[in-house]
C-alpha cells in the first residue's frame, strides 16, 4: 500500500476527475464526485481506493470488491459490483500508472535526500567542472575535473563522478553510485549503487600468469535510460559500451565491455551479458538470462527467464532454455522428456 509516511498524494481527486484524466468513460455519472484518496491492489482495496483490472483472467477476483472505483475494459464491466464506480478504458494498467505518476510524483522523480537543492558545502567539486544552473549536488558527492553536468540533474549523496564525464540534463544519479569514463544523455536515471565505467574483465596469458588488458573505451548511455540498483556497466576495451535510448535495466545486471544494447530494450534482474554482445532494438530479456560473448541478438527478440544463450538470434524470435533455442522447439523437447518420464513410471508400476 502507499504508506502516507513515504508517499503523500499531491492531489485529492474524484472519480470524475480520474475519468477525465484517462479519457475513460464513467458508467454511472452520479458517482463522479466520489473521492479517491489512494491507489491500491485488488487484495488491499477499500472504499477510498482506486484499482484496475487488466484482462478477463482477473474478472473472477472482483465479485466481492470494495473500492471507490475501478479502471477496466468494457468486457469486464459487467463483473464489477454495483457499488463500485466503473471507468471503462482500453488500457487500464497504463492509465492507472499515469494516475499514479500524477498523484505520487515523488515516487518516480528525483529524490533529494538532504532536502536542499543547489550545491552542498559538504560536496567536493573540482574547480574545472562545468555545472549548469539548476543542478543539485548533495553532501558527500565528489565531482572530478572537467566534468560537465546539465541543468535539472541531481547528484545524490556519496556519488562519485570521475574526471571528464559528461552528464546531460534532468538526470538522477542515486546515492552511492559511481560514474567514470562515461557520457550520459538527458533524463538518465541511475538507482542506488549503480557502477558505470569500471574495468572490463579482460586478461591475456603472460609469463607469470594472467596480465591485465588495458580497457581504453568508454560507456555511452543515451537519453531516457533507467538502470536498476547495483547494476554494473563495464567500459569498453577498445570500442565503447553503448546503451540505447529508452532502454530499462533492472537491478543486479552485469553488462560487460563492448556490449551494444539497442533502443527501448527491457532487461530483467540478474542477467549477465558477456563482452561484445549486440542486442537489437526492443529486445526483452527475462530474469537471470546469460549470454555468451560475441553473440548477436536481433531486434524485437524475447528470451525467457533463466535461458543460456550460446548462438546468434534473428529478429523477432522467442527463445528459451539452456542452451537457448527457439521457443517451440524447446517446448517440444520438454514435452518429450515429460512423456518419456511418464512412460518409465508406468512401466515400473506394471512390473
Amino acid at each position: 500500500m502507499a504508506d502516507p509516511i513515504f508517499y503523500e498524494p499531491l492531489l485529492n481527486v474524484t472519480i470524475g476527475q480520474i475519468a477525465g484524466l484517462t479519457n475513460g468513460v464513467l458508467v454511472d455519472s452520479s458517482l463522479a464526485n466520489r473521492p479517491v484518496s489512494r491507489l491500491s491492489a485488488l487484495s488491499d482495496a477499500g472504499p477510498d481506493a482506486l484499482v484496475f483490472i487488466e484482462g478477463k483472467k482477473h474478472a473472477q477476483d472482483i465479485g466481492g470488491l470494495k473500492a471507490a472505483g475501478v479502471l477496466c475494459t468494457d468486457e469486464i464491466k459487467e463483473n464489477v459490483p454495483k457499488n463500485v464506480a466503473i471507468i471503462v478504458t482500453r488500457h487500464p494498467q497504463q492509465d492507472f500508472a499515469a494516475i499514479g505518476r500524477a498523484l505520487y510524483p515523488n515516487a518516480v522523480n528525483a529524490h533529494l535526500w538532504s532536502g536542499h537543492s543547489g550545491i552542498s558545502d559538504h560536496a567536493i567539486v573540482h574547480p574545472t567542472a562545468e555545472i549548469e544552473e539548476g543542478v543539485t549536488i548533495e553532501p558527500g558527492a565528489i565531482i572530478g575535473s572537467n566534468v560537465s553536468i546539465g541543468s535539472g540533474t541531481v547528484i545524490a549523496a556519496n556519488v562519485v563522478i570521475g574526471n571528464g564525464c559528461k552528464i546531460g540534463r534532468d538526470c538522477y544519479v542515486a546515492p552511492n553510485s559511481s560514474v567514470q569514463y562515461a557520457f550520459l544523455g538527458n533524463r538518465v536515471l541511475l538507482h542506488p549503487g549503480v557502477r558505470i565505467g569500471q574495468d572490463g574483465f579482460g586478461y591475456v596469458p603472460g609469463r607469470a600468469g594472467l596480465d591485465k588488458m588495458p580497457q581504453l573505451g568508454r560507456v555511452i548511455i543515451q537519453d531516457n535510460v533507467e538502470i536498476g540498483a547495483n547494476t554494473t556497466v563495464d567500459r569498453g576495451a577498445l570500442a565503447d559500451t553503448i546503451i540505447g535510448e529508452g532502454t530499462k535495466i533492472d537491478n543486479l545486471v552485469q553488462i560487460a565491455h563492448n556490449v551494444r544494447i539497442g533502443r527501448h530494450c527491457v532487461i530483467a534482474a540478474q542477467c549477465g551479458i558477456s563482452g561484445s554482445v549486440v542486442l537489437g532494438d526492443m529486445t526483452m530479456l527475462g530474469g537471470s538470462v546469460g549470454i555468451k560473448d560475441h553473440v548477436n541478438i536481433g531486434s524485437r527478440v524475447e528470451i525467457a527467464a533463466a535461458s543460456g544463450v550460446m548462438n546468434d538470434i534473428p529478429d523477432g524470435e522467442r527463445w528459451a532454455g539452456a542452451p537457448a533455442q527457439p521457443f517451440k522447439q524447446w517446448f517440444r523437447e520438454i514435452a518429450s522428456v515429460r512423456a518419456m518420464t511418464r512412460t518409465k513410471k508406468e512401466s515400473s508400476a506394471d512390473e
